[in-house]
């Protein structure tokens, strides 16, 4: 039990900075640590609960952020048709392949993004938004990763670094709510699981304040690099997470 909180304590930690100085990927950076050792199914209520938690840490820590109704509406509205979805394929996706063809596509993409001396721009309607929200709601629910494809999206489309944080903060809040409430109400939160959420809150308190304070200091160029060198090094977790699973199935 011992190590269970050890290794739980750790994820959040990595987890609380990286989410409080980026604005998102608690659950990539967190499920890099936990997806090891964890079951998935404590792993994916930790993943929900802990992104939840650090969202609100941090929009506590960073002051209220005025909302772009605009630019957030079709990312909800896709967003909740997408945490039943996700819901519903917990129990029947394919786990490596589900993590090797995401990691794939972030490791490709985004390294293209860092590289690219100017990066494209990327003209999408509502209909656009309200797919890339449809598919964070998705990943919200398969393991607490809202933020993943809509920080991409953001980072296509152009928008500066404040307006980027705001409507991914308040995106994730709402995806973030409504997946935690759909696992407590699917019975998935159990009593043995009260102890791992309590550490995992615990552990990402002071990380997540030192996160959002750090972030003030980066500029746009820098801020860029970071949201894109992280998911590419989230891409590389679920890479190592999913491929020995499906390299195994060939031999």
């Amino acid at each position: 039990m011992s190590s269970t909180l050890f290794i739980v304590a750790v994820g959040a930690a990595a987890g609380g900075f990286v989410q409080g100085l980026s604005g998102f990927a608690f659950g990539l950076v967190a499920m890099s640590v936990w997806a090891w050792t964890l079951p998935p199914p404590l792993a994916a209520v930790l993943a929900v609960f802990g992104s939840l938690t650090g969202q609100l840490i941090a929009a506590t820590a960073a002051g209220r952020r005025p909302v772009d109704l605009p630019r957030l509406w079709p990312l909800l509205a896709g967003g909740l048709a997408g945490v039943p979805l996700g819901m519903w394929l917990l129990p029947r996706i394919d786990a490596p392949l589900f993590k090797a063809g995401l990691g794939m596509l972030l490791v490709v993409w985004c390294p293209a993004m860092l590289m690219a001396r100017r990066l494209p721009r990327v003209r999408g309607g509502r209909a656009a938004d309200g797919l890339v929200g449809l598919a964070g709601g998705a990943l919200g629910a398969l393991g607490g990763l809202t933020g993943t494809l809509p920080t991409l999206w953001c980072q296509l489309r152009g928008m500066d670094r404040q307006a980027q944080r705001a409507l991914i903060q308040n995106f994730n809040l709402i995806m973030l709510a409504v997946a935690a409430a759909g696992y407590a109400a699917r019975g998935a939160v159990t009593a043995p699981m009260l102890p791992l959420l309590g550490v995992a809150a615990v552990s990402m308190l002071l990380p997540s304040l030192i996160g959002a304070r750090l972030y003030h200091r980066l500029d746009e160029a820098q801020f860029r690099r970071l949201v894109l060198g992280l998911l590419t090094l989230s891409g590389l977790a679920l890479l190592a997470g999913g491929l020995p699973s499906l390299l195994a199935r060939w031999h």
